[in-house]
């Protein structure tokens, strides 16, 4: 899935848009017992409950794709009968109407999350009427003629508020808070099928975690079925790998900010594009290659790149590149600046010691302090 068909789902999640048929939850406590659950149709919850579910709902579907939200793909074991996908369609074209559907896949969750605390399961089910685009990019609802029928799970930590005081309005005084049990954002959470190409593919599913460096790989795995992705953190990690046991003693200052300006460029070109900016073994040999990589280097990167990331896998470029930062380090100095202004920072030989020479265009502050520069 890409940004577009991301926001059009999480559009759904108003009361003017919603598509959401039924709503079922689990809680679960820290022994990893079953304490409560619930099913409804979703259209006969309060109102203002409505909108604290659209916000989880939302949130579940937020963040940035190739970091929080995963496309990822079932492989052909997991399509065949008895696989996760089939179970995941019979959950889907159950409506959550099948009980017998629900409690074993509460029992998958609980038995392969890992969580010490809390948590609770909520599964929804949603039918999207697909309206039609005319050539000029404008939707047309009344030529829809496909359906996006899908579930979105969001599994929510329970914690428990925090104490202190509160102002009780009936009796005019300042009294001790009760503390609740409060549901908190999804920390993980999947939308299957997924919607790619503005149509349902179950082929795919789409997974979230708030953090990027947990994705929980044998919930991935024994819940979903679909293939591992690699973490944000993996493909900058092989990245630098790549790089310096590829081009050695070679790599020295200059060639690697070539490599980061080489980068940012590359990323600014592809900004519009709906799909996240991916670099296949040739992209990133071409980047080297411009960077002013030598010719042999280039060959060893051939082995080095198929050893960390594979033959045909691709890395995502907002996960390999410091957009936000460019930072210089030695043991006991700690250098940033700007992604755009690397050219203000060269290394030099100065009196046979290795140096690194910072340009000062205008003021330098010490400690809150302007010094004078010369």
């Amino acid at each position: 899935m890409n940004k577009k068909e991301v926001l059009e789902i999480k559009k759904q999640f108003t009361p003017d848009n919603c598509t959401i048929t039924r709503i079922s939850g689990c809680y679960v406590d820290f022994e990893k017992n079953k304490q409560y659950e619930s099913k409804s149709a979703f259209l006969s919850l309060p109102e203002e409950e409505t909108f604290k579910y659209f916000e989880i709902f939302k949130q579940t579907l937020s963040g940035t794709l190739g970091k929080n939200l995963l496309n990822m793909d079932f492989p052909l074991e997991q399509e065949k009968f008895g696989g996760t996908q089939e179970f995941l369609l019979k959950l889907r074209d159950s409506k959550l109407k099948e009980d017998t559907l629900l409690e074993e896949f509460y029992n998958m969750i609980i038995e392969n999350y890992i969580y010490p605390e809390n948590y609770y399961i909520f599964l929804i089910h949603a039918a999207y009427d697909i309206p039609g685009k005319s050539s000029d990019g404008i939707e047309m609802y009344d030529a829809s003629d496909k359906v996006y029928e899908y579930l979105l799970c969001s599994i929510c930590p329970v914690k428990l508020s925090k104490p202190g005081l509160s102002y009780n309005y009936e009796k005019n005084l300042i009294e001790n808070r009760i503390r609740d049990w409060m549901i908190d954002a999804p920390m993980k959470g999947f939308l299957f099928p997924a919607y790619n190409d503005r149509n349902s593919d179950i082929h795919s599913v789409l997974y979230y975690s708030r953090k990027p460096e947990d994705i929980q790989p044998e919930f991935i795995e024994q819940v979903l079925g679909s293939g591992l992705p690699m973490t944000a953190e993996s493909q900058k990690e092989s990245f630098h790998t790549i790089i310096k046991d590829s081009i050695g003693d070679d790599c020295d200052y200059g060639l690697i900010r070539n490599i980061h300006e080489n980068l940012q460029d590359m990323i600014e070109e592809h900004k519009e594009d709906p799909e996240p900016f991916e670099l296949s073994k040739p992209d990133v040999k071409r980047l080297l290659e411009h960077s002013g990589v030598q010719e042999e280097k280039l060959e060893v990167f051939e082995k080095e790149y198929e050893n960390a990331v594979g033959e045909k896998a691709s890395l995502l470029a907002a996960n390999i590149a410091s957009t936000k930062k460019f930072n210089i380090e030695t043991p006991d100095i700690v250098i940033k600046v700007k992604p755009d202004r690397t050219d203000l920072i060269e290394t030099r030989i100065i009196d046979n010691r290795k140096c690194i020479v910072i340009a000062v265009d205008e003021y330098i502050e010490v400690n809150g302090i302007t010094v004078k520069t010369v």
